[in-house]
């Protein structure tokens, strides 16, 4: 195989690899007075009983708060 087609797909299969990762800059949380957990997609299935809004805040902040990762989002 020519060296210009092993760069090729090893691009294509870079960028396949790269789209289904999530930026971990922000995270979101619930604030409910029971919320232990933080998640990647503001529409994860973890969050839809939250009592209170919504918050974008970074995985940081989030690990500082005492948050760990939704079992939904492994």
């Amino acid at each position: 195989m020519k060296k210009s087609k092993i760069l090729f797909l090893g691009g294509l299969a870079f960028l396949f690899l790269t789209s289904f990762s999530y930026d971990v800059s922000e995270v979101y949380i619930c604030k409910g007075p029971q919320s232990k957990k933080y998640h990647y997609k503001k529409d994860c299935r973890g969050l839809s009983s939250c009592s209170t809004d919504t918050y974008t805040v970074t995985l940081s902040e989030a690990k500082r708060l005492g948050r760990s990762l939704c079992g939904w989002e492994d």
